[in-house]
């Protein structure tokens, strides 16, 4: 039980929130009694469920044996860490290995490696990073700046640093038209005019998420636009920084994202599935191109104090030898494929659910005033908060996505051991939540 300064303190902005008291398996047990099913997996983090004792005893071995070691070193569990990604989930091509302690520390790294590289490289000049316009990599002040989130920059926009932008792949709204044959072009073009118009000798890296997380909600681009992107980043000596910290270790039913498509980043970056919860903790892949040309210019990749903390690795290292063992990433798949096909089902012309998206078991429905036009709701209306606390009110609870701009997403995000009751339970609860939060009261 907490007490009343707990809930007059915390969090920081105030206001009262659900006190959970225990979690195990699929579901968060509250001080008042109440069973909530976890569909959005916390922030989208949960792979291999809440409660998991074998993870818990590792992290508990590892703090009473190595509790504190700095980064560089090795240790038991660092290189258990390093074995549990080699063995079964990093490709070959990216094998230098830089772990953080989160990931918004992860991705700035990434932003600085690529930087440096193209010091290494001779061209200082290339410094900055493409970023997309929804997209959501980060809580620091430089990845805020590089994120198309409006929302999220309220109050600090008249200090970020300005990136180049690109609009992100969104084949519902499509500026040619919804789910147009011609959108590839028109988004990869959008990148070489931008690439044009910077400047090519100026431009470091472009960073993206493969499939948008929660900011457009599970967006997935069409099936030519990467490759296409992999080929104008070579042709003008661009690094690919692929931003895997909700989409990786397989959430998306592949071990990594970009694996729906023949292409490798240069650099990749994970984070929440990483250790699936269990402890705070970011990694950094790179190209052996990359490590090798910022270890002949003697180029330092600085750490933060817990970066690689042991018993982060050890969570991890538990949990990514779980999933392999458990074959979590295919039931990922399985079970994705048959939510989604639930939630199309219950929202088949549904006169406010515009998309039910996604892959594997990260999915998304955008909600909308009017289906035909896609006029979405008055931000005032507050429909993805509302939606959120309907569900809960059932027992569920759902993540609420979006920029302030694009609104009114809801994601799904359940670990990989759900079943099948618990996902025809799920999509049943969000479409009585949506029906309530929009005025519907169950009609059609």
């Amino acid at each position: 039980m907490t007490n009343d300064a707990t809930q007059t303190n915390w969090p920081f902005l105030r206001g009262r929130q659900p006190v959970i008291e225990r979690a195990e398996g699929m579901y968060l047990y509250t001080d008042d009694g109440r069973t909530l099913l976890d569909a959005a997996g916390g922030a989208i983090v949960a792979n291999i469920g809440w409660g998991n004792a074998r993870v818990a005893d590792q992290v508990a071995r590892t703090t009473r044996d190595c509790t504190y070691v700095v980064p560089p070193w090795i240790t038991p569990s660092r290189a258990a860490l390093v074995r549990a990604l080699e063995t079964h989930w990093l490709p070959p091509g990216l094998r230098r290995i830089h772990v953080t302690s989160g990931g918004s520390d992860a991705i700035e790294s990434a932003m600085k490696l690529a930087i440096q590289y193209q010091a290494a490289r001779g061209e200082p000049g290339r410094q900055q990073i493409i970023s997309r316009s929804v997209s959501y990599h980060g809580t620091t002040v430089a990845t805020t700046a590089v994120s198309g989130h409006t929302a999220r920059k309220r109050g600090l926009a008249h200090v970020l640093q300005p990136h180049p932008t690109i609009a992100t792949p969104y084949p519902l709204r499509c500026p040619l038209g919804r789910h147009h044959p011609d959108a590839t072009r028109f988004y990869l073009d959008n990148l070489r005019e931008t690439i044009e118009t910077e400047g090519p000798g100026t431009i470091a890296a472009l960073l993206a998420e493969p499939i948008s997380g929660s900011s457009g909600g599970a967006i997935v681009p069409p099936d030519d636009y990467w490759p296409g992107v992999r080929r104008i980043c070579d042709e003008y000596g661009i690094l690919l920084i692929l931003d895997e910290v909700m989409t990786g270790f397989g959430r998306t039913g592949r071990a990594f994202a970009f694996q729906h498509w023949d292409i490798t980043p240069d650099i990749l970056v994970s984070g929440k599935g990483l250790a699936g919860g269990y402890a705070p903790i970011g990694g950094v892949f790179a190209s052996e191109a990359v490590g090798r040309t910022l270890a002949d210019a003697r180029m330092n990749v600085m750490f933060h104090t817990f970066g690689a903390h042991p018993a982060a690795c050890a969570a991890a290292a538990e949990v990514l030898n779980i999933m392999a063992e458990q074959r979590l990433v295919e039931r990922a798949a399985e079970k994705g494929a048959r939510l989604k096909a639930e939630l199309e089902r219950v929202f088949t012309g549904h006169r406010h659910v515009a998309e039910v998206r996604g892959r594997g078991l990260l999915l998304a429905i955008e909600v909308v005033a009017d289906t035909a036009t896609l006029e979405p709701f008055p931000e005032s209306a507050n429909i993805t908060n509302r939606i959120v606390g309907a569900a809960l009110e059932r027992g569920v609870f759902f993540y609420g996505g979006g920029t302030g701009e694009i609104r009114d997403i809801v994601c799904m995000g359940p670990a990989f051991v759900i079943d099948d009751s618990e996902l025809v339970r799920l999509a049943a609860v969000l479409r009585e939540a949506v029906d309530t939060a929009t005025g519907l009261s169950g009609s059609s």
